[in-house]
């Protein structure tokens, strides 16, 4: 029974961070829709045994990062998932928790397309010799390792990362660190099956770390837009191929 079902709720951590992760996940899992009022506060206060205090500070929490709105005589109510905060380690986790559908995918592969090409042709410009030795190490660990294999993941996870560090822009590495855990998700939905893919795949990001050792920012760009739309790909494969929810996020990271 999860935290919004039936009886008591004895919150064994933060009272506020407990009760907001519960209708955080709620919502963006459907059970309270965009547009929906969320139960009155007396039933809130009753099914998770917490004071007003630590209730309306889980609703304020939730107001801080554009998933709820409360008005007098109407109550608390659900915005447009427009209005939430997606680049809230919360909001990502709880967004996660609910699973991956095909328009998370093309929402992430955007943000990336936006700004990945062009932390590669910065990365192509600014690189230092450590930049490039990360790099590379990570597509060696990608050619190692199997594609099924989750080093694979892991390694193609640490090459963006990485990828962002060496544009030199502060902004890339803090929206690379926002979005590792969505990536994370991503990266060992589309991992290759097969050896053929599997090569595909580390050399494509070979390409991209042997444009930016050459330092030329195009390439590093066109490169990297490749790898990107290929992971679109095979990622939305994945997803029509498995059952709903099949790659759930376990816990929402601490800020």
């Amino acid at each position: 029974m999860d935290e919004i079902g039936a009886g008591i709720v004895r919150p064994q951590g933060p009272g506020h961070a407990r009760v907001a992760r519960a209708l955080g996940t709620g919502i963006v899992g459907g059970r309270f829709p965009e547009g929906a009022v969320l139960p009155g506060e007396a039933a809130l206060l009753s099914r998770f045994g917490v004071s007003r205090t630590v209730l309306r500070e889980a609703v304020k929490t939730l107001s801080g990062k554009g998933m709820v709105e409360t008005r007098t005589r109407v109550g608390t109510r659900v915005r447009e998932r427009a209005a939430w905060n997606l680049f809230d380690r919360d909001v990502l986790a709880w967004c996660l928790e609910a699973g991956i559908d095909r328009r998370f995918l093309r929402d992430l592969a955007e943000i990336r397309l936006a700004i990945e090409p062009a932390a590669a042709a910065l990365a192509a410009e600014r690189r230092t010799d450590g930049d490039v030795a990360r790099l590379e190490a990570c597509v060696a660990a990608m050619r190692d390792a199997g594609g099924l294999d989750p080093a694979f993941a892991s390694a193609d996870l640490a090459f963006h990362l990485a990828l962002a560090d060496a544009s030199g822009n502060v902004f890339m590495h803090s929206v690379g660190a926002v979005t590792e855990a969505a990536l994370d998700v991503v990266f060992r939905m589309s991992r290759p099956t097969d050896p053929a893919a599997h090569e595909t795949s580390w050399r494509a990001h070979a390409a991209i770390a042997a444009a930016i050792r050459a330092g030329d920012p195009a390439a590093a760009a066109r490169a990297t837009e490749t790898v990107v739309r290929d992971g679109l790909r095979n990622g939305a494969a994945a997803v029509e191929a498995a059952d709903p929810a099949p790659y759930p996020c376990p816990a929402s990271p601490v800020p």
